[in-house]
């Protein structure tokens, strides 16, 4: 009689909130089928575990320091042997599953579900599947500045050539109040955390 052997699975993680990242390990080493190897507060690091720890499945944010999820997304298209990777984000701009898929990770889970849920969605992504909510597959190569107003496209034009609050509102002839809340806006639309990346965003799809 052959032995069936069921090696745990092996999960990194990428979460800036130490809080969330300490809950997130929690939570996956209760899982006898799941294995956490090891931490990281941003998608630098995460890269750089890629290779010197082996592991099967990426669980990362969105938004993170020094480099964002798009970002590492973006790292690792065209590389062989990576592990699958999984966007865990509690970001409410609905167009972050398309713009994860089409960078090529393999599910996208929501921090607004229940716990539960992110551990069946890591377990399947590990068996092969891919688990997104609904995506509209004709829109996977859409310009994604494509969804943006013309005031938030000057935004991230002015933005790119390095303009300050105070210099947007008086370019455009608007309150600095006014700029802010465009800002936050446009953030949030993008699932963005703040000036470098929005100008980051910006460079990479213009």
């Amino acid at each position: 009689m052959c032995e069936h052997s069921s090696r745990a699975i092996g999960v990194a993680i990428a979460e800036k909130n130490p809080l969330l990242q300490s809950g997130l390990a929690t939570l996956l080493q209760g899982n006898e089928r799941l294995r956490v190897v090891a931490t990281v507060d941003n998608g630098n690091r995460f890269l750089e575990l890629i290779g010197q720890v082996p592991f099967d499945v990426g669980l990362i944010g969105w938004e993170m320091p020094e480099l964002d999820g798009a970002g590492v997304l973006r790292s690792l298209r065209g590389r062989t042997d990576v592990p699958r990777i999984i966007v865990y984000t509690g970001s409410p701009n609905a167009d972050l599953p398309r713009q994860a898929m089409a960078l090529g990770a393999a599910g996208f889970a929501s921090k607004r579900e229940a716990p539960e849920h992110l551990v069946e969605t890591i377990l399947a992504v590990a068996a092969g599947r891919m688990v997104f909510p609904f995506v509209d597959v004709n829109k996977l190569s859409a310009d994604p500045l494509a969804g943006l107003t013309r005031r938030e496209c000057e935004l991230l034009v002015a933005l790119s050539g390095g303009l300050t609050n105070r210099q947007i509102a008086r370019q455009s002839n608007i309150s600095l109040n006014t700029v802010k809340f465009h800002l936050k806006h446009l953030y949030d639309k993008l699932g963005l955390g703040n000036r470098a990346q929005a100008v980051a965003f910006y460079l990479n799809n213009r």
